[in-house]
C-alpha cells in the first residue's frame, strides 16, 4: 500500500491551491488525484476573462488562472495523477482509486483535502412538464460543446436561470451567432453577478425575465419551444400569463450543487443548508483529517476565494499531519441569524485561531442599507455596514483572534436594517 502525508481529492483551482499551501508548509509527500485528463478542472472550459483580479491582480481568463496554478504545482514538484477516480475514503483515511494504469488500488493518506468542486443541477430536480427532446442543455455542457468540443447546439436560444454560466453563456451564443430570446429567472433578482448582468445581457439586449419560469416543454424528438409564465410570490406559475417562445435551444442554469457523494460516503455530516460539509474554524469536517474545500464545501461567486480558503484548508492538513488535532479551547456554534442562509465556518475553536478567522456566508435576499451584525453572550463582536447585499455575491467577515477571545457558547450573524 502507497502511503501520502496528504491526499487532495482534485486538481482544479481548490485542489492546486491546497496542495501548493500544503508543500509550502513542509510537508512533502503530497499527491493530487484528478479523475480529468488535466489539471485546471471546470477552468479549462471557462475562456472568458475575469479571474484574477484578487489574486494576480489583472484580468485572466479560466486555462490562464488554472495554468498559473499548475506551473506552480510543477515548481514544487508536486506529483499529480491525471485519469484517476477517486472511488472511497474510510475512517482510517485509506482512499481506494482506479485508474488505467494501476487498476484499483487503495492507498493510506496522513490527512485528505476534499476539494471535488461542483456540479449543475440537473432537469430532473426542476420538475418541468413536457417531453425530453434534444436539445436540453445544461449551461456548463454547452459550455463545453461551444468552447472545448466547437460545438455550437443551437441557433434560437432561451435560458432558465440567471446563474453565472448561464449569463456568460447567453454572450457566448450570441457571439456564435445564435440567437438568445431571453433569460428568464424564478427568482425576483439575479443569482449572477451584477458585472455578468451588465456585460453578458444589458450589452447586448439580452431580456432578463425575473419572477418567470419556463412551464412547459413543446417537441418530442427535437425542441420546438417553451412557454414561460410569470409566478407569484410563491413561486406559483400565475394562469393567463404564459407567453410562447420558438427555440431549438433550452440551456439551464439553475444552481449548483456541492460535488459530495463522497463526502457523504466515507460519513462526512453534510449541512443541508449548503449541500457542503459541516467544517470548523481549520476547514475540518467531522472525520478527523479530512478537510474540505472550495466549491465541494459551499459554492463560491469567485475563484479567487476560492484559491485563498483552499490554501487555508491545506496549511490546515499539513499543521495536522505533523501536530495532530488541537483540542480543548471554548467552542463557538456559528448560527445563521436573520437573512442569513449558512455560516462556513460552523464552529470555531478559538485556541487554533492563529492571527483570523474567515467567516462565509450568503444572504437570503436584497438587503439595502443594512448592517452584518454578529454577537456572542448579548455582546456585539462585529458590525459592518453594507449598501446593498445581495444572495449572488458571498460574503467575507475576518474576525481577529482578540475579538473571539474570552467567547463561547454560540454567535449569531444576522442582517439587521439601519
Amino acid at each position: 500500500m502507497r502511503e501520502f502525508d496528504l491526499v487532495i481529492v482534485g486538481g482544479g483551482p481548490a485542489g492546486m491551491a491546497a496542495a501548493i499551501a500544503a508543500r509550502e508548509k513542509g510537508l512533502e509527500n503530497v499527491v493530487i488525484f484528478e479523475r480529468d485528463h488535466s489539471l485546471g478542472g471546470i477552468l479549462n472550459q471557462c475562456i472568458h476573462n475575469g479571474f484574477g483580479l484578487h489574486t494576480f491582480k489583472e484580468e485572466l481568463t479560466g486555462p490562464e488562472y488554472a495554468y498559473r496554478y499548475a506551473v506552480k504545482v510543477d515548481e514544487l514538484g508536486i506529483p499529480y495523477e491525471t485519469g484517476t477516480m477517486v472511488l472511497d475514503i474510510n475512517d482510517k483515511r485509506e482512499v481506494t482509486i482506479i485508474s488505467p494504469g494501476r487498476g484499483v488500488e487503495t492507498v493510506k493518506a496522513g490527512a485528505v483535502v476534499l476539494a471535488m468542486g461542483c456540479r449543475e443541477r440537473p432537469r430532473g430536480a426542476l420538475n418541468i412538464p413536457g417531453f425530453r427532446p434534444k436539445g436540453v442543455y445544461t449551461a456548463g455542457t454547452a459550455q463545453k460543446l461551444v468552447n472545448i468540443e466547437g460545438v455550437v447546439p443551437g441557433r434560437s436560444v432561451v435560458i432558465l436561470g440567471s446563474g453565472d454560466i448561464g449569463l456568460i453563456m447567453a454572450r457566448r451564443m450570441t457571439l456564435e451567432g445564435a440567437k438568445v430570446k431571453a433569460v428568464v429567472e424564478l427568482m425576483p433578482y439575479s443569482s449572477g453577478l451584477k458585472r455578468n448582468i451588465v456585460q453578458c445581457l444589458e450589452d447586448y439586449d439580452i431580456p432578463l425575465m425575473l419572477s418567470h419560469t419556463v412551464v412547459d416543454i413543446r417537441g418530442k424528438d427535437k425542441l420546438e419551444g417553451v412557454y414561460v409564465a410569470a409566478v407569484d410570490s410563491k413561486n406559483v406559475p400565475i394562469e393567463g400569463t404564459e407567453e410562447y417562445f420558438e427555440c431549438d435551444t433550452l440551456l439551464l442554469s439553475c444552481g449548483l450543487l456541492p460535488e459530495n457523494e463522497l463526502s457523504r460516503s466515507c460519513g462526512v455530516v453534510i449541512d443541508p443548508r449548503t449541500g457542503g460539509a459541516v467544517v470548523n474554524e481549520s476547514l475540518e469536517t467531522s472525520i478527523e483529517g479530512v478537510f474540505a474545500c472550495g466549491n465541494v464545501l459551499h459554492v463560491h461567486d469567485l475563484v479567487d476565494f476560492v484559491s485563498e480558503e483552499s490554501a487555508r484548508a491545506g496549511a490546515a492538513a499539513a499543521d495536522f499531519v505533523k501536530n495532530g488535532r488541537r483540542t480543548g479551547g471554548e467552542q463557538i456554534k456559528l448560527i445563521p441569524g436573520n437573512g442569513v442562509r449558512y455560516t462556513v465556518p460552523g464552529t470555531v475553536d478559538v485556541t487554533n485561531v492563529e492571527q483570523e478567522v474567515h467567516i462565509r456566508f450568503r444572504v437570503t435576499g436584497v438587503f439595502r442599507n443594512s448592517s452584518i451584525v454578529m454577537t456572542c453572550g448579548g455582546s456585539e463582536v462585529f458590525r459592518r455596514r453594507s449598501r446593498i447585499l445581495v444572495p449572488s455575491e458571498m460574503q467575507d467577515v475576518v474576525i481577529k483572534k482578540e475579538k473571539l477571545e474570552g467567547l463561547s457558547g454560540e454567535m449569531t450573524v444576522e442582517i439587521r436594517g439601519e
